[in-house]
């Protein structure tokens, strides 16, 4: 049985093991959880499921991180 999946992250090709939520995922990639919006699979995510989703094989994530300036 296979222990890994891959992924889309902005467009590219990302493996990662099946167990990894998202918020792991976003950790592992050193991204503020705190400044993200994330969109699965043409859908905004409410950070409230981040812990919780459980994401298949070639799922689409896109991840904007916000930043300040000035």
């Amino acid at each position: 049985m296979q222990n890994y999946l891959t992924i889309f992250i902005n467009g590219e090709p990302f493996n990662c093991n099946n167990s990894m939520s998202l918020t792991n995922i976003l950790l592992y990639l050193d991204i503020n959880i705190d400044h993200v919006l994330v969109e699965y699979n043409n859908k905004i995510l409410d950070k409230a499921y981040f812990n919780s989703l459980s994401l298949k094989n070639h799922d689409c994530l896109e991840i904007i991180t916000i930043v300040g300036g000035g």
